[in-house]
């Protein structure tokens, strides 16, 4: 039977204003996965109006509290960890392996949160005036829009409310049309029965055609403080805007170019074991996933083949099957578009070493291509498929300056067995985030966690997270009288 879910709006669940629904499909079946309300920017203004009624209420609650049911809903997630992976199985296409990882680092990232809150808020100045105290205080923002994508939804979700809930603040979530329940709506159930306040964590599901305005509305509402997107960069872009618009400070966290560097000492077969890992992890639909792998001249032909050969091997097909690596991509419109840039690749030139080929709905081999050249669009494009390029390079100098070539700079790994070696390079990279003897994809709740460019700006995790979703203000205590000139 089709779930059902709507509206959560003040602790309730609630039907959209107008009635609409719109469905949540599968993208292994097909099939339909739940029927959720469609939300209009009428439903927006409910959402932000309980958020803000709930705002002073959570905002004075101890930060003890907020620790505590930040610390049970990481317990409770994993203790409903098979339910949760076999939800992003059916409703993202996401395989066992992924959706346990996601299960896990969600729920370590809402411990993390609740260890922020009770962190140190401020600090005493060393004031001019000997006679005042002078103090540096960290304060909620107020409402927090955040955007929950698909692509690692348990991951993302948790990270898009965390950090703003143990902070004080109350939070409305926009859910992606591609996973309203396990980017929002599940992990709205598990902060409710860890005890989170009615109104402090709002939901917004919505259709498609209608994302534009739910969006504008949620973040043109004055109320809405802070704003934290993840997503591609277009739709990053476009939120940034809104939020610029309304002197609203914005987190955003957006695609991806990334580079592995192999450089000429590197062990061949833990860098290609690596490669595969970055390249393949959800097929490729991360933001940091590889993919581009810089491969020094003396190793990249051998280094391709045995690629190719892993990539050949890797079990494809029903994400629920524990053994399957490669699953759909979340639709198959993003399958046919990672087959046009292939296509389009080889008409070019370059060379199909595996996979290839048609998409099959939406689901797309693991592939790789070598003889990739600068002009080509695979070059530049984030892929955000299965598909990995892998290019030749004379030198780390070489390597460095074709991983920096790119607008965009989210995260990078450098595979040597001179570790001051790849620590020196990874200075060297614009990027966000760098892993030496690592490929590109790694997260960690402690961590700051962004990148520079067209990869977004601002920074979750850890303190960063802190920092990110509340004021800092100066406030001052005279402890004598004043004397004023007039």
């Amino acid at each position: 039977m089709t779930e059902i879910r709507n509206l959560l709006i003040g602790g309730d669940e609630v039907p959209a204003a107008d009635g609409r629904t719109t469905e949540d499909l599968s993208p292994h079946t097909g099939g339909v996965v739940a029927t959720v309300a469609a939300a209009s920017p009428v439903d927006v203004t409910r959402a932000v109006d309980a958020a803000d009624r709930a705002f002073a209420g959570w905002a004075g609650t101890g930060p003890t509290e907020r620790r505590r049911i930040l610390m049970r809903a990481g317990d409770l997630l994993e203790e409903r960890g098979a339910d949760a992976a076999a939800l992003m199985a059916n409703e993202t296409g996401g395989t066992l392996g992924w959706s346990l990882f996601n299960v896990g680092l969600a729920a370590n990232m809402f411990r993390e949160a609740g260890a922020l809150a009770t962190l140190p808020v401020g600090e005493v100045l060393a004031g001019a005036d000997p006679s005042a105290l002078s103090l540096a205080i960290r304060q909620p923002a107020g409402v927090v829009a955040a955007f929950a994508p698909w692509n690692a939804p348990l991951i993302l979700g948790a990270r898009a409310v965390a950090a703003p809930l143990a902070t004080g603040n109350t939070v409305v979530v926009k859910a992606s049309e591609d996973a309203p329940l396990a980017c929002a709506l599940f992990l709205a159930d598990v902060l409710r029965d860890a005890g989170l306040p009615p109104g402090v964590l709002n939901v917004l599901t919505n259709d498609r055609t209608d994302a534009a305005a739910v969006a504008e509305a949620l973040i043109g509402d004055r109320r809405v403080r802070r704003v934290n997107f993840t997503g591609s960069t277009g739709v990053g872009r476009r939120i940034g805007e809104l939020a610029a618009r309304h002197l609203t400070p914005a987190v955003l966290e957006l695609g991806g170019k990334n580079s592995v560097l192999v450089l000429d000492d590197a062990d061949l077969e833990y860098a290609v074991n690596a490669v595969a890992f970055g390249a393949y992890l959800n097929s490729g639909q991360i933001c940091m996933s590889a993919d581009r792998v810089l491969v020094h001249r003396s190793l990249v032909e051998e280094f391709g083949a045995r690629l190719a050969e892993k990539a050949r091997g890797l079990p494809a097909g029903d994400p629920a099957d524990p053994h399957t690596v490669i699953g759909p991509l979340i639709n198959a419109g993003a399958a046919d578009r990672v087959a046009g840039l292939v296509d389009a690749a080889e008409a070019a030139g370059a060379s199909v070493l595996s996979g290839g080929g048609r998409p099959d709905g939406a689901h797309y081999p693991a592939t790789v291509l070598t003889g990739v050249t600068a002009d080509m669009r695979i070059h530049t494009e984030e892929i955000f498929g299965p598909v990995v390029t892998v290019l030749s390079v004379d030198d780390e100098e070489q390597a460095i300056t074709v991983a920096n070539d790119s607008p965009y700079g989210l995260t990078t790994g450098v595979l040597t067995r001179d570790v001051t070696r790849g620590f020196a390079v990874a200075r060297r990279l614009r990027t966000g985030i760098a892993h030496v003897n690592d490929q590109s994809v790694d997260d960690d709740p402690t961590a700051p966690f962004g990148g520079v460019g067209d990869s977004g700006y601002g920074r979750f995790g850890g303190r960063a997270g802190v920092e990110a979703f509340t004021d800092l203000r100066w406030i001052t205590l005279q402890q004598r009288p004043k004397q004023f000139p007039f």
